[in-house]
C-alpha cells in the first residue's frame, strides 16, 4: 500500500458550517440520508458555527445522536451556542487546540411596547429552551461549580484544553482526513 493512508469505504468526512436553522437542518436530514444510502457506517465531521435557532439545534442533537450512522464531530475553530449542543451529539469527539467552545442561556428580543402577557410568554419559552438545553449539557459535560455560575448569568468560554477537563472532547486532536479520502458539504 505505498505506505498512503486511507480511510476504510465505511468511513466518510465531512464539513458542516453556517447558522443552526432549518436549512442546516434540511441539509443534514438529506446528506444522512445519502450516508446511509451508501452504507456509511461513521461520518467524521467538522462543525463550525456560532450558534442559530434552539428548536433546530435540539432536532439536530436528537436525529444525529439516534442516527443508524455514528458520528465523530471535530471543531477546528469555534462551536457556540446551540451548534455546541448539536456538536455533543457524536458519539466522539474531538478539537484542534486552538479551537474554542461558548456556552449561554437562551436569549430574545420583545417588541417595543410589548404587554405584559407578550413578555411571560416570551420568558416561558426561554425558560424551557434552557431546561433542554441544560440537561443535554449536563448528560455529556462535567463543569465546575464556577463554570455552571459564569452559564448561569453570562457566556461561558472554553478553550480545548478546558472542554478535554470537561468531558466536552474525547481529547485535542485535529479534523484530518486521509490522503485521498473524500470529502464533502454537508
Amino acid at each position: 500500500m505505498n505506505g498512503e493512508q486511507s480511510s476504510p469505504s465505511n468511513e466518510a468526512w465531512f464539513t458542516l458550517s453556517g447558522d443552526v436553522n432549518s436549512d442546516m437542518v434540511h441539509r443534514v436530514f438529506e446528506s444522512v440520508s445519502r450516508m446511509t444510502a451508501d452504507g456509511i457506517e461513521t461520518a467524521h465531521v467538522l462543525v463550525q458555527s456560532n450558534g442559530g435557532y434552539v428548536s433546530d439545534g435540539l432536532c439536530l442533537y436528537n436525529f444525529l445522536a439516534n442516527s443508524p450512522v455514528e458520528f465523530v464531530m471535530y471543531n477546528g475553530g469555534a462551536v457556540a451556542s446551540i451548534a455546541v449542543i448539536l456538536y455533543l451529539a457524536g458519539a466522539r469527539r474531538y478539537a484542534s487546540d486552538t479551537a474554542r467552545f461558548m456556552v449561554h442561556k437562551s436569549h430574545a428580543t420583545a417588541s417595543p411596547g410589548a404587554r405584559p402577557d407578550a413578555l411571560n410568554i416570551i420568558v416561558e419559552g426561554l425558560r424551557a429552551d434552557d431546561a433542554r438545553t441544560e440537561s443535554i449539557l449536563r448528560r455529556h459535560i462535567e463543569l465546575t461549580p464556577e463554570q455552571w455560575a459564569i452559564h448561569q448569568y453570562s457566556d461561558l468560554h472554553l478553550t480545548a484544553r478546558d472542554a478535554r477537563t470537561a468531558r466536552m472532547i474525547t481529547a485535542i486532536a485535529d479534523f484530518a482526513p486521509p490522503k485521498g479520502a473524500s470529502l464533502s458539504n454537508i
